[in-house]
């Protein structure tokens, strides 16, 4: 029917399939959202830090008046 040889390719694929299928599953659950959230709160430092020199300039200008 099969041969030891088929069986430890068998095995082997199966290995490799189960394997990427648990690195997928862990790449979905944390590393993707933790990236995603990370540069969305890194972003949002930067618009707050745009915003207050923005405000600053103005305001600088204002008293120079």
């Amino acid at each position: 029917m099969f041969t030891f040889d088929q069986y430890l390719g068998f095995l082997a694929f199966m290995t490799i399939l189960t394997m990427g299928f648990w690195l997928m599953i862990f790449l979905m659950t944390f590393v993707i959202p933790y990236w995603v959230f990370g540069a969305s709160m890194e972003r949002f430092k930067e618009m707050k830090a745009e915003r207050k020199a923005k405000k600053e300039a103005s305001a600088s200008t204002l008293e120079d008046l």
